[in-house]
This record gives structure tokens, C-alpha cells and sequence, in this order.
């Protein structure tokens, strides 16, 4: 049977050679009879690509949490359809395309087909707010499926918009297509970003605009500043690209052009020379502090690899309602120890410093200047170190932390979503790019995520100058003292490898090693509670 799967996987792989995605999953036989998810089913009579947007009908069945959506809407009629209508549909991401064998989609709804000269309509899907523009996030790569989802909901209660995510399973005519993620995306409307479209002169020409640090293929603007290397040693032979992604490049007038780009060559000039605060309030005059210092902590949380310079999302109001740049979070499905490339897995670099590896990788995609400078600037390490101990302080309590995964875990299970989802594309104990860790099922890929995050928030705490508070006993670091405590020790007696930290709360008796005396210990401090 292992074999058999291995072969499967093999063989679509082969159909995927330079991004030519195999038409549906590797097992198109898998049925899904009812859901804890919602169902969303895509009719589409022409070829979907990357470019050019195909009309394709789009039904949602949501019955409600707790409830079960039933994929026959005969024998269980008056379920609740949540959209019945046309969407534009296209294909969308980089490696989440080329490297995966379920692609993810950008649609929008529209009020007609597109044959028929239909327009974007708005349209409120699974309770997230009206708009018009929704990816369905399709995690392969990630086979957790959870890791995008992770970030969102530890960002959101801090940073001014975080999209928000949905678990679906999707039928593609007919075909069982495996777990999505039905998403808001960055963009400007009113329930996202709030951007108006900007003007030719005064406080219209200030906003709104949306850009992006990314891939220098066809760059819109390059940096006038350039990378550096962690110790702040200049990088000559690579450059800093922008996207604008709204409003669309074609759409820009020179004005609106000069702009935006005269007030980005304003921002890193003040970041080149350390002076971007205000020397009577104090704040930062071109971009806002905290938006920036929340991005980084999620970025840095999960190590992300594509952090920075990739999808590094930032926007701009007009002036009258806030003259700053703010970050916005996409695209952490390589994150949290996923990617074993670009030191990926490790749990003790900061992802800010990376260039270094990326110049040895010899890849031309490089961390921009500024955020080396601003981890230089000690008012801003002070509002770092600050907003961590918040952070760890509220949701990102090791408890709190644990039963978000825990959670997006059950959602993912309770149902049978992830077991259909393992029977379309069998890749247990298989090797997808770019996995560092290669999980022989679900649960271990659970298992290895709060590991590595633990190692992580470890560390980060750390150099951040923050001291939990650790009740005697918890070795494991979670909060609490329970009897995975004591099979932490255990691991530690037979040989396991921990981090220093965890070694040293092993060591309950203070004598100097590790033994069975902690256990005991251990065992003790758990019958006195």
C-alpha cells in the first residue's frame, strides 16, 4: 500500500514538471458524504489558468458550527447555502503553484458571467465581511494545513487588519479536491484595508496605496538603498524590488507614481540615517511603529522564510486619516519549521539577519536595508522587547498557544477533512517541497509543530529579555506540571535531544543531572496539586 502511494505520488509529480499542474488530485476516487466544513463545489466549463479569469459557478453549503454539511442536497434538502452564483477564477501564488499538486485559486464573485459582460459584485462568504476579491488558500506543501491559519489568529487581536480564513472542503466538477482555506486577501476595500482610490493633487494624492517587497521579475520600483549583510556590511550586487499592487501599475498617473515613490525613497532615506522619529512626540514620521513591530514578531515567531522580502505586504491612507506605512501579514505557509532551505527549520536565527544565507544560496531575493536599521535603534528593540511580553502574556501564552493548534487540529479531524484530504494526495512519509520534517501522519505533523514552536518561543523569550513565569515541575515549558513533564525526563534519560533550557528545568533536585530522582520529583509536585 506504501508503495502504491509512493507511485501515485511519484507519477503526478512527473505531470507537474515546470508548473503544468496534473489535473486534480492523485486519487480523484475519494467521496465526501457529509462535513463539519463547509462544501464548496466549482463548475467551470473552461481551463482555469493563471492569467486570464474563467466563469465558474460556485455553490457553498454551511449548515453552522456544530452541524454537518451533507454533499447530497437531494436526500438532505433545506441545508443552508451560503453563496449560490458566478465567481472570476484563476489560478494564483508562486511556489504554492508551481510546487504543489493542489493549486490554490483567486476568485471573484461577479453578478453575470464574464461571456456575458458580468462585473465584480461584493459578496459576504462564511460570515466574513462583504467583498469583492477571496483566494481559496489550498495548504499541500503544508501538511499541517493550519500553519497560514496559526498566524492569522495569533496577529489578529494586534495588528489593524489580518485576513480572515475559513476551512472548506471543495469539489472541482464533481471531483473531490481535498481541504482549502477560503480567505480575505489584502486588498482595499472597506472591510479590509479601507483604501480609497487616490486623487491628482492634495490630500486625494496621498492615498490609498498598497505595495509590496517582492520577486524581481518585473519589478515596478527598485530601492534606491540597498541590502546589507547581518553585520550591516553593504551587498553591491543585489537590489530591492517593489510591486504596487493597488491601484493596479497600468492604472498609476505620473502624479500618483511620484508621488508614492518620492515618499518610499523619503521613508528609507530616514531609515538609512537613523532619523525617523520626531524629535518633539518621539514617533516615527513615516511609518507606524507598531504595525511594523507586530509584523516582525509574527514574522520572526515563525521564522519565516519568505518573511521580509517576499509578499511583504505594506499600505498608505491618505494623509487626513494617517500618514503612515503599515504592514499587513500574508503568506506563512512555509513558516513555523516547514522549509529546509534558507535555514528554514532553525528555531536560534532571527529571519531579519538572513541575508547572509540567502547571498551563500546565491538567490537575488533579499531582506530590504530598514530592518536591519530598525533592530540597530534602541527605542524601537525597547518597543519590541515590550509587545513580546504582551503578546506572551495573552495569546501567546504556551497554553493559549497549544489550544489554538489544538483546535485547528480538531477542525481539521472531527469531520474526516484531513483523512479524505491524506486519501487524494497520500504524501505521508513522502517528501513534498520544501518539508524539513517528514511526518508519518497527521499527528506527528501536529506533534512537530508544537515542538518547534516551543523551541522557538523559548529562544525568542530569550533574546527578547522576557522571564515566564514556570511553576515547579513544568520542564516542557507549557505553563503547567502534568505527567508530560515526566515523559519529557524520560526522553532526556534515554538519550533524546532537547535544548538547553529544557535541560536545565529537568534537573527538578538541583543535583546536576538528569535521573530517575526528577521523575520522582515530578511525580510528587503532580500528587500535591
Amino acid at each position: 500500500m506504501k508503495r502504491a502511494a509512493l507511485f501515485i505520488v511519484a507519477l503526478a509529480w512527473l505531470f507537474h514538471i515546470g508548473g503544468q499542474a496534473a489535473y486534480g488530485p492523485t486519487n480523484k476516487y475519494v467521496r465526501l458524504r457529509y462535513t463539519n466544513l463547509p462544501i464548496v463545489w466549482l463548475t467551470v466549463d473552461g481551463t482555469i489558468n493563471r492569467t486570464d479569469r474563467v466563469t465558474a459557478r460556485m455553490k457553498i453549503i454551511d449548515n453552522g458550527p456544530g452541524q454537518y454539511n451533507y454533499a447530497d442536497t437531494v436526500a438532505y434538502q433545506g441545508q443552508h447555502i451560503d453563496y449560490d452564483g458566478f465567481v472570476g477564477l484563476r489560478y494564483r501564488g508562486h511556489s504554492s503553484y508551481v510546487y504543489s499538486l493542489k493549486e490554490p485559486y483567486s476568485l471573484r464573485p461577479l453578478d453575470r458571467p464574464l461571456e456575458e459582460g458580468g462585473s465584480w459584485k461584493k459578496a459576504s462568504l462564511l460570515g466574513m465581511p462583504r467583498d469583492s476579491r477571496w483566494a481559496l488558500l489550498a495548504p499541500f506543501n503544508d501538511k499541517s494545513m493550519m500553519r497560514d491559519m496559526l498566524a492569522f489568529e495569533i496577529s489578529r487581536p494586534w495588528m489593524p487588519f489580518t485576513p480572515q480564513g475559513r476551512y472548506c472542503e471543495v469539489l472541482l466538477n464533481g471531483v473531490y479536491y481535498g481541504v482549502f482555506i477560503l480567505a480575505e486577501v489584502p486588498s482595499p476595500g472597506k472591510n479590509r484595508l479601507d483604501l480609497e482610490d487616490p486623487g491628482e493633487s492634495g490630500d486625494e494624492l496621498t492615498g490609498g496605496y498598497m505595495m509590496e517587497v517582492e520577486r524581481g521579475d518585473e519589478p515596478h520600483y527598485l530601492s534606491k538603498y540597498l541590502p546589507v549583510y547581518s553585520d550591516g556590511t553593504v551587498i553591491h550586487s543585489r537590489r530591492i524590488h517593489y510591486h504596487y499592487k493597488f491601484p493596479d501599475y497600468e492604472d498609476f498617473t505620473t502624479a500618483q507614481l511620484d508621488y508614492i515613490q518620492g515618499l518610499i525613497d523619503a521613508m528609507e532615506q530616514a531609515m538609512a540615517s537613523h532619523k525617523f522619529r520626531n524629535k518633539t512626540t518621539g514617533e516615527c514620521d513615516y511609518f507606524d511603529e507598531m504595525s511594523f513591530i507586530d509584523y516582525q514578531l509574527a514574522t520572526e515567531l515563525g521564522h519565516n522564510v519568505d518573511g521580509y522580502r517576499l509578499s511583504g505586504k505594506f499600505y498608505k491612507q491618505r494623509d487626513s486619516r494617517d500618514p503612515h506605512f503599515k504592514m499587513v501579514l500574508w503568506d506563512m505557509n512555509l513558516a513555523y519549521g516547514n522549509a529546509n532551505y534558507y535555514d528554514g527549520w532553525r528555531t536560534d536565527t532571527w529571519v531579519y539577519q538572513m541575508n547572509d544565507v540567502l547571498m551563500q544560496a546565491g538567490t537575488s531575493d533579499m531582506v530590504p536595508f530598514w530592518w536591519f536599521k530598525l533592530n540597530l535603534e534602541k527605542k524601537y528593540v525597547e518597543h519590541l522587547k515590550e509587545r513580546w511580553a504582551q503578546y506572551r502574556d495573552s495569546n501567546l501564552s504556551v497554553n493559549r498557544l497549544l489550544a489554538t493548534v489544538d483546535s485547528l487540529a480538531t477542525l481539521l479531524t472531527v469531520g474526516g477533512a484531513e483523512g479524505r484530504n491524506s486519501r487524494a494526495y497520500p504524501y505521508w512519509g513522502v517528501q513534498v517541497w520544501p518539508n524539513y520534517y517528514l511526518a508519518t501522519d497527521f499527528a506527528d505533523e501536529v506533534d512537530y509543530l508544537k515542538r518547534w514552536l516551543m523551541r522557538r518561543i523559548h529562544w525568542m523569550d530569550k533574546q527578547l529579555g522576557y522571564e515566564p513565569y514556570m511553576p515547579p515541575g513544568d520542564v516542557n515549558g507549557d505553563g503547567e506540571t502534568t505527567i508530560s513533564d515526566v515523559n519529557v525526563i524520560i526522553e532526556i534519560i534515554m538519550g533524546g535531544e532537547v535544548d538547553e533550557s529544557t535541560l536545565g528545568r529537568a534537573d527538578i533536585n538541583g543535583d546536576g543531572e538528569v535521573t530517575v530522582s526528577d521523575i520522582n520529583a515530578v511525580i510528587e509536585i503532580i500528587t500535591i496539586q
